[in-house]
């Protein structure tokens, strides 16, 4: 077997790189440990996970059981953001306020069935979509962000020891996010590959300036002797909504690519099963990443499997269904 890192290395060079989101305020415990078994057993090389201690040590015992079975282990990478981001956030609203005949809209639209009755939202299963947000009739429910502060990386990372870091950025944000680096250095933890999560949505920037604001993280990273995956973020946590956001991320690619910083571009921000589908025969992306598509298709035997009082990985024919939905999913990039 190939060590891991040549092996990942080799998939980027390549284009067949493959990494699970797991949510970067996913702190659903059970469900991560998983996740994190079912998509490195299928292949990917890499999977991303919230800040957290407890996050850490769920996926970790993910990897650990896929490691002892099947010989395989992806590199796991943390996710920390310079600035807010809505990548870190859960919604919130007080039940009390929820009057008895609503027809509770947000319920419907909550990917994670975070919301209940009487509950409000249970904030381990809430990844931050947003899509309750807008829903609401009555507007009550308002988001709370969740991201760890850049003074809080470098002991993190010292203690959770994760192959890879992504730091999520914006346009106007550099100085912050050298101040991310310098942190994630202090750690002394040797990465494989420090991440860049960066794209247009929600900032009236032209493809031009987002060129320049990664070029100028391009030299801030070579400063500090790291290596880069500019993840380009088309249309943030919207994968599952249905097929055309797979379009997002390939347009961002397209316009960025001749104008991008060295290292590899990596696809996320709607992605899904169509997405291969719309690159064209020629150049093509570093790899991609799946996020709410690949939560998705596990959810319902998730679901099952906890009403069964039992891990996925304990269950037998659910084991088996998850891993074919997770393996139709990404085997089509890795075996490009």
């Amino acid at each position: 077997m190939k060590k891991p890192t040549i092996a990942n290395e080799l998939a980027l060079s390549k284009g067949t790189w493959v990494k699970l989101i797991c949510g970067a305020s996913n702190q659903d415990l059970a469900s991560i440990s998983d996740l994190c078994a079912i998509y490195a057993a299928a292949g990917v090389n890499c999977i991303d996970v919230a800040a957290d201690i407890a996050v850490v040590n769920a996926a970790e015992k993910g990897l650990n059981w896929v490691e002892t079975r099947f010989g395989k282990r992806p590199w796991l990478m943390i996710s920390v953001s310079d600035g807010k981001d809505v990548h870190f956030r859960k919604a919130h609203f007080n039940p009390e306020s929820c009057p008895a005949d609503c027809p509770r809209p947000c319920e419907k639209v909550c990917p994670t069935n975070a919301i209940n009755q009487g509950d409000g939202i249970n904030k381990n299963l809430c990844y931050g979509c947003g899509r309750c947000l807008t829903t609401c009739p009555l507007g009550i429910i308002e988001e709370k962000d969740q991201s760890l502060k850049i003074n809080e990386f470098g002991s993190l990372i010292a203690e959770a020891n994760p192959d890879a870091v992504e730091i999520h950025t914006a346009p106007g944000r550099l100085q912050a996010f050298e101040e991310s680096v310098k942190a994630i250095v202090q750690s002394n933890v040797p990465l494989k590959r420090i991440a860049v999560s960066c794209g247009l949505q929600n900032h009236s920037i032209n493809i031009e300036i987002l060129s320049k604001e990664l070029w100028q993280r391009h030299e801030c990273l070579c400063r500090y002797k790291q290596k880069p995956i500019w993840q380009l973020d088309g249309r943030p946590m919207s994968g599952d909504l249905g097929k055309g956001t797979g379009k997002f991320a390939i347009s961002l690619w397209q316009k960025i690519r001749p104008i991008a910083p060295p290292g590899p571009l990596q696809l996320a921000g709607g992605t899904n099963s169509e997405t291969i589908n719309y690159l064209s025969r020629g150049h093509s992306p570093s790899g991609v990443a799946f996020g709410g598509m690949a939560r998705k298709l596990i959810q319902p035997l998730l679901l099952e499997a906890q009403a069964k009082n039992m891990n996925l990985i304990d269950w037998n024919e659910g084991w088996d269904t998850a891993l074919e939905r997770a393996q139709k999913l990404i085997n089509p990039w890795l075996q490009r």
